[in-house]
């Protein structure tokens, strides 16, 4: 069975670039990754912050959060 992988972005530079080295680096034969960019998916903001995401690009894998670099907190994303 596959291990579900989501990726959560705002769109900017720095996670885009995250999207391309990380997100398209994982073993497809073991990991489903979802990709979810706030700018096209806003209303999914809060599960992501649900799940512990703090500061974007985030994966969220086994119901963990694991940051990449910085690209925006997660006040920055929702423009407060």
């Amino acid at each position: 069975m596959k291990t579900k992988a989501i990726f959560y972005h705002a769109g900017c530079t720095v996670c885009v670039s995250a999207e391309q080295a990380f997100a398209g680096s994982l073993d497809p034969a073991r990991f489903d990754v979802e990709v979810v960019n706030f700018a096209e998916s806003p209303a999914r903001i809060g599960e992501a912050e649900a799940a512990g995401v703090v500061s974007v690009p985030a994966f969220v894998i086994h119901g963990t959060p694991f940051h990449i670099n910085f690209g925006a907190s997660m006040a920055e994303v929702k423009g407060s």
